[in-house]
């Protein structure tokens, strides 16, 4: 299964390796790590992650407990076969690069659409998102850090950085080249494709 297990699986894996916690604990611990920078925690998909590894048998649950009228709670503990799985997919998305389809790549895929001006003016838009967003982690790094927090606990917000001053970067020459006149089309006519005779693998 460890092929299966998605970045919020990996993250609960991750959780409960450190000690045994009830989904609540959990989702508390991601926001203050900020592991929902990088990892997509959409309503109700942590509980469903939870249930899906218990069902699947790399979690466990140890505990449950109710305080008043609130909710009863079941703490969970990851199992060996939990940890196992774990290691082999951290394993995985770290040595292979995956291939990912981001919405803006899909975007520019069928830019021809809209006309070099329009282009122009939404490029413009998303390096000023992109700013934002540089400097929010930017920030965040530096705070933690004068806190106290050791590196290995900020390379994946490192991460996050260098891929957002990489995009910023692009972006930025799009649109100049654009402005500049260095790359135009005509809008609504298709990116004209040339594609190479197809030949017969040899065995």
């Amino acid at each position: 299964m460890a092929r299966s297990l998605t970045p919020l699986a990996l993250a609960v894996l991750h959780l409960l390796d450190e000690q045994p916690m009830h989904p609540y604990e959990m989702q508390q611990v991601i926001k203050v790590r900020y592991i929902d920078h990088v990892v997509k925690v959409a309503h109700g998909s942590l509980y469903h992650t939870v249930e899906r590894l218990a069902v699947s048998g790399l979690i466990e649950p140890v505990e449950t407990s109710r305080s008043g009228r609130r909710p009863e709670r079941t703490v969970y503990a990851i199992t060996d076969e939990g940890r196992d799985q774990a290691a082999d997919r951290l394993c995985e998305l770290i040595a292979r690069p995956a291939r990912e389809f981001p919405g803006f790549k899909a975007a520019l895929a069928f830019a021809t659409t809209l006309s070099p001006r329009k282009m122009s003016e939404l490029l413009a838009r998303r390096c000023v998102a992109l700013e934002v967003h540089l400097a929010t982690h930017t920030t965040l790094i530096d705070t933690l850090t004068k806190q106290g927090l050791p590196r290995i606990n900020l390379i994946e917000v490192e991460h996050v950085v260098s891929q957002c001053r990489a995009e910023l970067d692009y972006v930025r020459a799009l649109q100049e080249d654009i402005d500049g006149g260095r790359l135009t089309w005509t809008p609504g006519v298709a990116k004209r494709i040339i594609t190479a005779p197809l030949t017969e693998e040899q065995p």
